[in-house]
């Protein structure tokens, strides 16, 4: 006698497995809950050093900055002192890259 199909099909349910995206955000949300995060003073010490730190370095570049521009306009009407200047920043930067080269 032949097999009734119903009998020989099994019917067991497989998890679906979830798609990348899915997969990513829980893997993204399981990363974060480990994270241990700062408290709100951390948060705070850390914003000031940042602005702080930010200041300083665009008072140091625009320092550098103005400096350059100033040497390159006295060059352009060949101010002789402005030539000297330029001369010994090219001077010293040269040397500060020749020392900073330099293997222990």
């Amino acid at each position: 006698m032949a097999k009734s199909k119903s009998s020989a099909a099994t019917t067991t349910t497989e998890p679906k497995e979830d798609n990348a995206v899915v997969k990513y955000y829980k893997e993204t949300r399981a990363e974060l809950r480990k994270v241990t995060w700062p408290t709100q003073d951390e948060a705070k010490n850390l914003t000031l050093i940042i602005v702080a730190v930010a200041f300083a370095m665009s008072a140091f570049l625009g320092t550098v900055d103005y400096v350059f521009q100033t040497t390159v306009s006295g060059i352009i009407a060949s101010d002789a002192l402005y030539v000297g200047l330029a001369v010994i920043l090219f001077f010293a930067g040269a040397a500060g890259f020749y020392f900073n080269n330099q293997q222990e």
